[in-house]
């Protein structure tokens, strides 16, 4: 980044405090939330979906880091700690842990196992094997910002209701729809913006979509990502075809 580069920063030192930045961020933004659940009584379904959209967002810090040393990779490192982090506090953790209060539904411990494990994991890989790639950011975008305002104005506002493996409504996959798709065009203008199509990105948010509406609870912090993965790679395939 030209800012680190004309403060005499070397790509590694750049991608330290980046990476530094990761921390800070993800830590404030619990603390954060464990105060608003405390203080001002923030439903902890409400405060679970904006920590999901939150760490989908951690996607915004790629541009800093710097692809001229291996240490660009250390942008998973905070997605590492908490896999250490959820395992350990979905085994042992006492209710009033900020974790718990924050990403959990119900105040069950054993939650961080499930939905927001997957979550990390899915984050790594897309982090380092999808590090910079449409793919990694369109299923980070789409499951951070579709998946995580789509139960809030289902639950709040849904009217029309189906079930194929658990309770959706039309208003919350529209929001699925909407809301992951406007994440993805802007992630992918922020980090690749050379690879910007509007028309591809709108077709892996219906995806995306349709995946989400017919996964089961918690999985689908794995199914979305892997469904984007694929439609992209799948969409790219059937354009060098055509073309």
């Amino acid at each position: 980044m030209l800012f680190f580069a004309l403060l005499g920063f070397s790509p590694l030192v750049e991608n330290l405090v980046v990476t530094a930045l990761t921390f800070v961020y993800v830590f404030g933004l619990v603390a954060l939330l464990n105060f608003c659940v405390t203080k001002f009584g923030l439903p902890q379904d409400i405060s679970r979906k904006i920590t999901h959209i939150g760490a989908g967002s951690l996607i915004g810090f790629l541009p800093l880091y710097s692809d001229l040393d291996w240490s660009n990779y250390l942008n998973v490192t905070i997605f590492l700690v908490w896999i250490v982090l959820l395992v350990q506090k979905g085994l042992f953790a006492q209710p009033e842990d900020e974790a718990v209060r924050t990403m959990t539904r119900t105040g069950d411990r054993r939650e961080l196992l499930k939905g927001p494990l997957y979550f990390v994991i899915v984050a790594t890989l897309c982090g380092t094997i999808l590090y910079k790639s449409l793919p990694g950011i369109v299923a980070m975008a789409t499951l951070g910002w579709g998946d995580g305002v789509a139960p809030i104005v289902g639950s709040r506002y849904g009217r029309w209701k189906y079930r194929i493996f658990s309770d959706k409504t039309v208003e919350g996959s529209l929001a699925m729809l909407i809301f992951g798709f406007a994440a993805s065009v802007f992630f992918v203008w922020l980090v690749l913006p050379s690879e910007l199509n509007i028309t591809q990105l709108l077709l892996l948010a219906v995806v995306a979509t349709l995946v989400e509406g017919c996964s089961p609870k918690e999985v689908d912090n794995i199914l979305i990502p892997a469904a984007v993965v694929v439609a992209t790679f799948v969409s790219a395939n059937l354009h060098l075809i055509v073309g």
